[in-house]
């Protein structure tokens, strides 16, 4: 019986999730058409994460322990073990919030010419997309927009709770343009859509917690590997807390 409930759900998620994004893709690639109604469009991923999540009866909860200064930036860092990342971050974060992915986002049917027409893709095999990668990401902060990154760059499949190794990226920007990073630890993901290849959605509490951020006013490019150290040192201890015995007995491995 509890396989069957399973499967009743997992066909519920998928469907809404399907659904809600067909009824808003015409205004998704009105979207992207011009840089000024970009915003519009992050605010429409915004709109489809909280449906989606309201029908699925996934309970959420933000925890922020600072209060957004309107006036200045932030690069925002979170851990990433699930598809649903992306989503919680839109859910999470008040507004405009560029994501930094992989380029193989942008080749899935349909979401993909929305994901790397609103957002900067990147391919970490090819030297030259990195660059221009931060580059990109440099322009959207002098346009005035935050950035939402993932420092380990992709989905964390054997890893997690426990963190793979941070890239350099976020915090050379971060430092570049003296950008406060601010730590996210994204906490049950990995429970309720473990990148398994199932695509079994489970429902938990979806708790998302934002740090204070980390400021980077005077810091230079020897101090990159300080701070994306101490960025990913506030997400282990969050995640530490939430599950002691899993990341440490990981952790000696």
């Amino acid at each position: 019986m509890k396989k069957v409930i399973e499967k009743i759900y997992m066909v519920w998620v998928w469907t809404t999730f399907v659904i809600v994004f067909s009824c808003l893709y015409i205004p998704f690639c009105i979207s992207v058409q011009r840089e000024s109604w970009k915003k519009y469009g992050h605010f429409l991923n915004k709109i489809w994460a909280h449906t989606v999540f309201m029908f699925c009866f996934l309970p959420t909860k933000v925890e922020w322990r600072f209060k957004v200064n309107k006036k200045k930036q932030y690069i925002y860092c979170a851990n990433h073990a699930s598809y649903l990342d992306i989503p919680t971050m839109c859910y999470a974060l008040p507004g405009y919030n560029v994501f930094i992915g992989k380029s193989s986002l942008g080749k899935v049917p349909f979401f993909g010419y929305m994901f790397r027409n609103l957002y900067v893709s990147v391919d970490r095999k090819s030297s030259k997309s990195k660059y221009d990668t931060i580059v990109q990401s440099m322009q959207k902060i002098d346009l005035g927009y935050n950035l939402a990154i993932f420092p380990e760059g992709t989905i964390s499949k054997n890893h997690a709770p426990v963190l793979m190794e941070f890239k350099d990226g976020a915090f050379r920007i971060a430092i570049e343009k003296q950008v406060a990073i601010v730590p996210m630890t994204i906490v049950n993901n990995w429970l309720i859509l473990p990148d398994d290849g199932n695509y079994v959605p489970r429902r938990r509490l979806m708790k998302t917690v934002v740090h204070e951020p980390i400021e980077t006013t005077g810091l230079t490019m020897d101090d990159v590997t300080w701070l994306k150290e101490k960025t990913k040192q506030v997400i282990a201890d969050e995640l530490r807390k939430h599950f002691p015995e899993i990341y440490n007995e990981k952790e000696k491995v």
